[in-house]
């Protein structure tokens, strides 16, 4: 689910957004200005949120662009396997959420974390 969506030239370094389906945070614009018949462009770096990976684009800077739903939500670490499980510490409910390497190795069992949930899609992005 979308909660806004915003014009490419509104973007700032640290905007999230949606891109070819998937949730990404903006690490560098640059706006060119208008020509005498275009329109501004607007050249991104972006990194995704879930998977880390890089991408590049270049995109009008009327093009409309989706922002998706990130809830930042604390948790207590119950057990480390190939998947992390945590309980929510408002809701008490049980998760199986993904982990970066870095984050994994700081963590370990009773220890409280602070986890994404990003359109669905739960990681563990650092330990509090």
């Amino acid at each position: 689910m979308v909660l806004k969506i915003i014009n490419a030239t509104e973007m700032k370094v640290g905007t999230n957004i949606i891109f070819e389906g998937e949730s990404c945070t903006v690490k560098k614009i640059d706006i060119s200005k208008t020509g005498k018949h275009g329109h501004s462009k607007a050249r991104v770096e972006a990194a995704g949120i879930i998977s880390g990976q890089k991408k590049v684009f270049v995109v009008p800077g009327h093009e409309r662009i989706e922002v998706p739903i990130v809830n930042k939500r604390k948790g207590q670490v119950l057990s480390i396997g190939e998947k992390i499980s945590i309980m929510d510490l408002e809701s008490f409910e049980t998760l199986e959420v993904n982990c970066p390497e870095e984050v994994k190795q700081e963590i370990e069992v009773n220890s409280n974390v602070e986890y994404w949930d990003v359109e669905g899609e739960k990681i563990i992005k650092r330990k509090v």
